[in-house]
């Protein structure tokens, strides 16, 4: 499809249903300015996407790629809570400083985008185990599995992670 054509779609796709997210997003948030940078978000995917056919069901693809964005939100929103409670449980002279915990909050999202999609229990066993430092048998106790299907999972989620973590450089 030529770019001219592409871009006609694009801007006739975004003229026709960026108000109609916008709402949608806004009903499910409560929170216009949120609802907006996702609907913006929303259609940067799609941007991204490269439209090659036409849209059949406009209001469902657009809704899919934005609940996505939505659900992404909301575990951020949900670690972030957590990570800032377990720091208010810390004595004040251990605390670390704003950017040691924007720098910390950074590294917990990173690992829960590098986590994401690996079922709960795998999941859960390589966080109590890397975070919690939890055994095996305590681990196993938790979840309600043996201790060697505990050994599986962690096996499971680091071999993900050594495979899916982004490849760094020399420093």
């Amino acid at each position: 499809m030529p770019e001219s054509q592409l871009h006609s779609q694009f801007s006739t796709l975004y003229g026709e249903h960026n108000t109609w997210l916008r709402t949608w997003l806004f009903r499910r948030l409560g929170c216009r300015e949120v609802a907006a940078d996702l609907a913006q978000d929303t259609f940067v995917r799609v941007l991204s996407k490269s439209l090659s056919a036409r849209i059949e069901q406009p209001r469902a693809f657009l809704s899919t790629i934005a609940h996505g964005l939505f659900v992404n939100l909301l575990r951020r929103r949900q670690l972030e809570a957590r990570y800032l409670e377990a720091l208010a449980q810390l004595p004040e002279a251990c605390a670390p400083s704003a950017q040691e915990r924007w720098q910390l909050l950074e590294a917990l999202q990173a690992l829960d985008a590098l986590l994401d999609g690996l079922p709960a229990k795998v999941r859960s066993a390589f966080l109590m185990c890397q975070l919690e430092g939890l055994s095996h048998e305590q681990i196993a106790a938790s979840l309600g599995v043996s201790k060697s299907s505990v050994r599986q999972y962690i096996a499971r989620a680091l071999l993900h992670c050594m495979t899916h973590a982004p490849q760094m450089g020399p420093a």
